[in-house]
């Protein structure tokens, strides 16, 4: 990696005035790159091994670990949460509301646990749920939640019969090789700091132990293992590709943006415990951010895009509680990193022809006054609107079972919906339905007049 990217990291650390600042960037083809600038109590020097914490990045471990508890049958999304814990209120909150920021609780647990420093344990934060306010009623919107996440964590707990803690390092950490991630802030842990606005001045902020709220801001990593964790999350597939922590059709799940922070202004979104930052070139930004008192956090894996390599993972981690700039060095070392060492260009390679019954289908058609073009590619049935850009994915078809004129849209443009063939005695195809839409090869309205056909008295010519 050129230097270029270290002299963003160092940039950051003094315009910002971090007193440590970790970065790491996982890609899968090549070391994991790691840069330290600053120390971590003015005199000890910073390593790979340097724990800092991640505050709300936990909440998509969490997340990771609700997700599991679904795929193993041990919940569904739509329950309550009254079905499989015993809270005295708020018991009809779905687990897909919790997990999405859209159940409405309130931010943080019930009471000044800021101000005293001392967090609940988890009898008194289920007891607190009965003081607690659901502060968004109605239609689901976002509203985001800390209680949301330290109430998912207990969930899990109680459906593994584990201690939260337990559950993560079998099943997430341990899978994962994460050895430098913890509850606990370790040997190397570093303080965190307050920078005064007006001075050099930075004064440690005090310890604090969260209790029930571990599972949403609890825990201490390195740059490390939190690049790998958000490679993790953007590109299961080549960090997990036997699936062992989660399939990747789960995260695929999570990714999906279910609520938004701004209605008018689509920045950033929230799936099932995941952020979502759309990013230039149909690529995306995914992970979280997190803060806590004396620390910042940015953890974010890039997918799609142009060019974006694999497994490619990123983490800032900084120990002063003003020092959101990690939140725009991450964003931008992500692009950076994909110039600079971008996913290798496959050759293209002449295949077979399309098989005879689809042969009659490529070309181009039109639908709702709209022009398409069928093609065979990678051995599949495709289409495209003929004026789609380039990096807009293709709807892509698969027959059904013993029905190779009707087949389901896999991905893309309608996905779900069937496409129908029909043919002339022949067995050319001559016309499609798409979505139960008529396409035809010649541009016609909706009663089926041809635009070649001639014009009739009383009809503009």
């Amino acid at each position: 990696m050129s230097p270029r990217l270290e002299r963003m990291v160092r940039r950051t650390q003094a315009d910002a005035r971090i007193p440590a600042l970790s970065v790491a960037v996982h890609q899968a083809d090549r070391p994991l790159w790691t840069c330290q600038v600053g120390e971590s109590d003015g005199e000890t020097p910073l390593g790979a091994g340097s724990m800092f914490r991640v505050g709300s990045v936990t909440k998509t471990v969490t997340a990771t670990l609700v997700m599991q508890c679904r795929d193993d049958g041990l919940l569904d999304l739509d329950d309550p949460i009254g079905k499989h814990l015993d809270v005295p209120a708020h018991r009809g909150l779905t687990v897909r509301g919790l997990l999405s920021h859209t159940a409405g609780l309130q931010r943080e647990p019930y009471g000044d646990m800021w101000d005293s420093l001392k967090a609940p344990d988890i009898d008194q934060l289920l007891a607190d749920l009965a003081n607690a306010e659901r502060v968004v009623t109605g239609p689901p919107r976002y509203h985001y939640s800390t209680l949301s996440f330290a109430v998912l964590g207990h969930l899990v707990s109680e459906l593994r019969g584990a201690p939260w803690a337990d559950v993560l390092a079998e099943r997430i950490l341990r899978p994962l090789g994460m050895t430098g991630t913890s509850l606990e802030p370790g040997p190397h842990a570093v303080t965190g700091y307050l920078v005064d606005a007006h001075s050099d001045l930075a004064r440690p902020e005090p310890p604090i132990e969260l209790g029930a709220i571990g599972p949403a801001s609890g825990l201490w990593s390195t740059a490390g293992d939190m690049a790998r964790w958000a490679a993790f999350l953007a590109d299961p597939e080549t960090v997990d590709p036997s699936g062992t922590v989660l399939a990747a059709s789960t995260l695929d799940e999570m990714r999906w943006p279910m609520s938004v922070p701004d209605q008018t202004v689509w920045r950033a979104g929230f799936g099932l415990g995941v952020m979502v930052v759309p990013q230039e070139n149909r690529a995306m930004h995914l992970g979280h951010y997190g803060a806590m008192p004396g620390f910042w956090a940015c953890v974010l894996g890039q997918r799609g895009g142009i060019d974006t390599p694999a497994g490619l993972g990123c983490a800032v981690l900084g120990s002063s509680g003003t020092a959101a700039s990690v939140l725009g060095l991450a964003h931008r070392l992500l692009p950076a990193v994909v110039a600079e060492a971008p996913a290798p260009i496959p050759v293209w390679r002449p295949g077979p022809a399309a098989p005879e019954p689809y042969r009659s289908v490529l070309g181009r058609w039109w639908g709702e006054g709209f022009e398409y073009v069928f093609s065979w590619r990678g051995g599949r049935l495709i289409a495209r609107g003929a004026d789609d850009p380039a990096d807009r994915p293709p709807a892509v078809f698969a027959p059904l079972p013993g029905t190779p004129d009707v087949l389901r849209t896999t991905s893309g443009r309608e996905a779900g919906e069937l496409l129908r063939l029909t043919r002339d005695p022949s067995g050319t195809v001559t016309r499609l339905h798409w979505a139960t839409y008529r396409f035809t090869r010649a541009q016609e309205t909706f009663d089926g007049v041809s635009f070649s056909a001639p014009c009739f008295e009383g009809e503009p010519s």
